[in-house]
């Protein structure tokens, strides 16, 4: 495995309200959650990942509707990503359809077996949707 494919592959979950982060382990076979931030907050997250681990590319959840029409939140996201690409021109990156990703994580800490309390904490449905959508561009790459 070269140097280039030991970075991390990072996910972002964009909320409103928070931005769930996941990042790749070195070998870039699994997703872990890293938390859930302000968008200020988040910038500094992916600077620290990057300083530390190197980052090979950066997935953000275009939020499509079921049809893969857009919608008001796919316009947000669009202005997400361009300040993105502006803050880290030199890392790729994808735009990948996150429909579904939501309700498969809720899933997923369901199965986890967290209490209630635990599932609806602040931010932890959010980074388990980057995970998801993280994890799924993993599998499909391997």
């Amino acid at each position: 495995m070269t140097k280039e494919n030991r970075k991390r592959i990072i996910a972002v979950d964009y909320g409103t309200k928070r931005i769930g982060l996941a990042k790749t382990d070195p070998l870039q076979l699994f997703a872990q959650p890293v938390g859930t931030f302000s968008e200020e907050a988040l910038f500094r997250a992916i600077k620290e990942i990057s300083g530390l681990d190197g980052i090979g590319r950066i997935l953000i959840g275009y939020p499509l509707n079921a049809d893969g029409s857009h919608n008001r939140m796919t316009d947000i996201v669009d202005a997400f990503a361009a300040r993105v690409h502006n803050e880290f021109p030199d890392i790729p990156l994808e735009l990948v359809n996150e429909h579904g990703s939501s309700r498969s994580a809720g899933q997923i800490l369901i199965n986890s077996g967290l209490s209630r309390k635990k599932r609806h904490e602040k931010g932890r449905l959010d980074s388990a949707s980057a995970c998801v959508l993280l994890q799924a561009h993993l599998d499909k790459s391997h």
